[in-house]
């Protein structure tokens, strides 16, 4: 190789420089990653400029141009029109504007600037940070007087690392928002306190926040501790309602059973009219009434005859002799209507009583000496 060769390629290389740095910008917000030259004073037509990024495979990919006195920044599909020039790129400023910054424009990028024959590079790693999502406060254990409790802080998304920190928020002044005195952070697993022995003066509201590089997000819960009896008293009361909920039920479910079982059984009763009326009581007649009387007595005593004798012939009662009305003495009386009960006849003397003839018609034989009428 000769000499010219030689002082060519040196002062080729002697331009090129390579400046490593890192810059850290949060999604969504917008960044310029710096690349100053000196090479677009020298002759302006040849000025060429490039931004490239490494992909997930290492290879790099164009995103923004400068060549032949034209801009290109569609070249990537994914930073399609929020990638810029930031500056005057032919007075020495070609750093370059990111807009709207996602987690995927993370990465390592380089500017890459050529003109005649000389070369400058600069590297930058650009991290993109997010900030941890909304945090879910849960809660896990007993809320009663002496039971433990745990509370559990997660957020789903964020770049990593995340730390959670749990404090009491300070509902007035001069309250205390430092955990309970026997109170356990789990290191095991961020975001994890639990709370041993809880007493009333546990209650209160929780907070957690899970913070990193990019910003914090919180969280509540509220842990009212119960007395162990109110538990019991509450538990008592519930069931009491629920018993009394199920009795009424229970009755309403009898009278409404009672009802249907009335109405079927008065829809099932014959349409017949029971001979069970109590028959009229008998009663004495003298001998000397009036025809018109003793015709009365006797269509109505023989509708009756009937049933006197089966009632009598069931109930298998001895007849007494029946007793004259006061004051009235030796005249014989005559059994007419006699009840279909079969009541024992008081006793009376028979000479106050005598045969009287038979009346036409049937009578029924008695073991008595009366003759019905």
């Amino acid at each position: 190789m000769s000499l010219l060769s030689i002082l060519f390629l040196v002062s080729g290389y002697a331009g090129m420089s390579r400046a490593h740095m890192e810059i850290k910008k949060v999604a969504d917000e917008k960044v310029i990653l710096p690349c100053h030259h000196q090479l677009g004073l020298q002759e302006e037509p040849s000025l060429d400029i490039e931004w490239l990024i490494k992909d997930t495979a290492g290879k790099p990919k164009v995103l923004i141009s400068y060549s032949s006195g034209k801009v290109y920044d569609d070249l990537n599909e994914d930073q399609q029109g929020r990638v810029v020039f930031a500056a005057n790129y032919l007075a020495g400023d070609a750093s370059l504007g990111i807009i709207s910054l996602k987690p995927s424009d993370e990465g390592e990028y380089t500017c890459k600037v050529k003109n005649a024959g000389r070369y400058q590079w600069n590297h930058i790693m650009l991290k993109v940070l997010v900030k941890p999502s909304k945090p879910k406060c849960e809660m896990e254990g007993e809320l009663t007087e002496g039971g433990d409790l745990t509370l559990q802080c997660t957020s789903a998304s964020g770049t990593k690392p995340i730390t959670y920190h749990w404090q009491r928020v300070v509902e007035r002044e001069g309250g205390d928002p430092h955990l309970p005195p026997k109170s356990q952070i789990d290191y095991d697993h961020p975001g994890r306190v639990l709370l041993q022995n809880l007493t009333l003066s546990a209650s209160g509201v929780y907070q957690c926040t899970a913070s990193n590089e990019a910003g914090k997000e919180s969280c509540q819960a509220e842990v009212a501790v119960q007395y162990v009896q109110s538990v019991g008293m509450m538990a008592g009361a519930v069931a009491g309602m629920a018993a009394g909920a199920l009795l009424v039920l229970l009755l309403v479910w009898l009278l409404i059973r009672k009802k249907d079982k009335k109405r079927h059984e008065e829809e099932e009763r014959p349409n017949e009219i029971r001979e069970d009326a109590e028959a009229p009581k008998a009663r004495l007649v003298k001998p000397g009434s009036s025809s018109s009387g003793s015709r009365s007595s006797r269509s109505g005593s023989s509708s009756t005859r009937s049933t006197a004798n089966s009632a009598f012939h069931s109930q298998r009662t001895p007849l007494s002799e029946a007793v004259p009305p006061p004051g009235v003495s030796n005249h014989p009386y005559s059994l007419v209507g006699l009840e279909a009960t079969g009541a024992e006849l008081s006793k009376v003397h028979p000479a106050t009583l005598s045969k009287r003839s038979t009346p036409p018609g049937p009578t029924p034989s008695l073991s008595q000496p009366f003759q019905t009428v």
